[in-house]
């Protein structure tokens, strides 16, 4: 079973982390800043590719964007791509 947690520092800069079974598989890097989300790299490990675990944490933060009313400046090339892919999906939260 996985589990995302937002872990953030002082200066909110830090990550959705995904872990399974206590062990980090994957990690969304951002920042936040009052109204702004801003998301730099996303990556699984190489033994856990394959299993949806960059949607999962792309889910999450758009989850955490749309409770929190913050805009995503998607600057990661794999969150950009899935914008551009399903921008009707993301235009409500797409700061371009």
């Amino acid at each position: 079973m996985e589990t995302i947690k937002l872990e953030l520092d002082e200066k909110e800069h830090g990550a959705f982390n995904l872990y399974v079974d206590n062990r980090k598989l994957g990690e969304m890097i951002i920042s936040i800043k009052p109204d702004l989300l801003t998301v730099y790299h996303t990556a699984v490990e190489p033994d856990a590719e394959g299993r949806g675990y960059a949607k999962k944490l792309l889910e999450e933060m758009i989850s955490y964007v749309r409770a929190n009313n913050l805009m995503v400046l998607p600057l990661c090339p794999y969150v950009h791509a899935q914008f551009k892919k399903h921008s009707d999906e993301y235009k409500d939260v797409w700061k371009r």
